[in-house]
């Protein structure tokens, strides 16, 4: 086992590193920008290490910095987290040639996963189904609107080295695909540095649903079930739960040995999640492979009990798998709801700010992830996540019941500091999120109003402004998404799957 891990991150994921580190006997040191130096993080680790100012460019995102942070303190392993640098493969590259372990995928997985279109081509090839579009990098608009006069509308535009739910664009008409092309590449190229996109066909009133993996570097490989992340805005996820709900059993198994399918061929080591479209006849297409630890993790170690960061500290130190897939047994539910800085009165524009009261909720079976505390800044560098809370239950109405006790129990004051509980509240309410016949279309309805539907018109996309331009409205510095990565993939030739 590793003697000294840095953790290459910030915020709750830090911290949920460092206390997985300090149970299994590990050394950890943080890592923190200067706007960070007081977090939570930084006092629970057994040292910690300056990188640079608050912009994630500058620290963060900074590969020199954080090598050179790993070698003055002798660090043999460096753990990303999810976001900034966990999947860059070059980071991974160099992690190897300064004879540190990356603690995630080996550089040629994430390099040809890291790159959406190729990764769509290479689960295509492995067997899995995937969604009719680009196969590559689309190369005009011209091809764009071939491709989709191909499989038809309604279409999606993704950047190629996409990531954190941004850079997507839903096309519903061919007097709009020009544009939307063109605002998309604009959009892949200011955040991700790569202005390509790829094309899919859109799905309507789907549901999200993921599979967890692990793999060790001996051929081993299982997963620990699916995870429904239908609730979102702006395709990002604000409740997960698992297991998902009304899913057919017979699909949910189909979808778990598909996602060990790709796993297996492409020699996937460590955590990772295939993600899934599930259409409302129960068909499934692969969307995408993450490779990281995701966000919503906690709901699949409540239901398993497996510890998610422990079981990749040791597949990165060589170790073999320690169960089998006979072994997982899913039990009860859990559902985590993520709350953030942010006004869902107002576009849900984030709202920087010092905390005066932060009193998290407690009782039994709650769990709670957070980095926050009274007297904590929340700053305008970072994403606007403040915790995660994660209630289990026998069974899905008793989670839903426990999760929204939990929220009710939450106290968040601060100047100016407005945060999603309410609106986290509403979802857990709404009635199609009870009875689990919601969609990734359950969002707009409540703020349509419409609390007796989630099935959303033909709207205008895109629906919510980008972060980038929330900040900007309110007059703050430019929002930087910890739970994004920037991969730079190789070009593609486009074809039609």
């Amino acid at each position: 086992m590793f003697s000294t891990v840095l953790v290459a991150n910030r915020g709750e994921i830090a911290l949920r590193v460092v206390r997985a580190c300090r149970e299994a006997g590990i050394r950890s040191v943080a890592v923190y920008s200067t706007a960070d130096r007081d977090s939570a993080a930084v006092r629970c680790a057994d040292a910690a290490v300056h990188i640079g100012p608050p912009p994630a460019k500058s620290s963060y995102l900074s590969i020199p910095a954080i090598i050179e942070a790993a070698r003055a303190v002798g660090a043999d392993a460096i753990h990303p987290g999810y976001g900034f640098l966990s999947e860059d493969p070059d980071f991974a590259e160099v992690c190897a040639a300064h004879g540190i372990t990356f603690i995630g995928p080996p550089p040629e997985v994430m390099q040809r996963l890291g790159d959406k279109a190729a990764a769509r081509a290479a689960m295509a090839d492995a067997g899995l189904p995937v969604l009719p579009g680009s196969c590559g990098a689309l190369s005009s608009p011209g091809q764009a609107a071939e491709i989709a006069d191909r499989i038809g509308f309604p279409v999606i535009l993704k950047a190629v080295a996409g990531g954190g739910g941004r850079g997507m664009r839903v096309v519903r008409e061919p007097g709009a695909l020009a544009r939307a092309y063109g605002e998309t590449r604009a959009q892949a190229r200011a955040v991700f540095g790569d202005e390509r996109v790829y094309m899919e066909k859109f799905v309507d009133n789907a549901r999200h649903i993921e599979v967890q993996v692990l793999c060790d570097m001996h051929g081993g490989a299982i997963h620990l079930g699916e995870r429904d992340c239908s609730v979102q805005r702006r395709h990002q996820k604000l409740i997960e739960e698992a297991p998902a709900a009304g899913l057919d059993p017979g699909v949910r198994d189909a979808m778990c040995d598909a996602a060990l399918q790709g796993a297996k061929a492409v020699g996937y080591v460590g955590a990772g999640t295939f993600e899934f479209v599930v259409s409302a006849a129960q068909e499934f297409h692969l969307m995408e492979v993450n490779c990281r630890l995701q966000v919503e993790h906690p709901v699949t170690e409540m239901v398993t009990g497996i510890d998610l960061v422990h079981e990749q500290l040791r597949i990165a130190a060589g170790a073999p798998l320690t169960m089998r897939q006979d072994d997982v047994v899913i039990r009860g539910a859990a559902i985590e709801c993520r709350v953030n800085a942010e006004d869902p009165e107002n576009d849900f524009v984030p709202t920087p700010g010092t905390l005066e009261e932060f009193v998290a909720p407690g009782g039994p079976f709650v769990r709670v992830d957070t980095h926050a505390f009274a007297g904590w800044r929340i700053g305008p560098d970072y994403d606007s996540l403040l915790a995660k809370v994660i209630a289990w239950a026998p069974d899905r109405e008793a989670a839903r019941a426990r999760a929204a006790r939990a929220l009710d129990e939450f106290r968040v004051e601060g100047g100016g500091v407005r945060t999603t509980i309410p609106f986290l509240r509403r979802i857990i309410d709404h009635p199609a999120f009870g009875a689990a016949t919601h969609t990734t279309t359950l969002v707009d309805a409540i703020v349509r109003g419409d609390e007796g539907s989630d099935v959303s018109p033909d709207l205008p996309q895109p629906q919510w402004l980008s972060h980038s331009t929330q900040y900007a409205k309110a007059g703050l510095a430019p929002w930087v998404s910890s739970d994004e990565a920037s991969p730079n993939g190789q070009d593609a030739q486009p074809a039609v799957l």
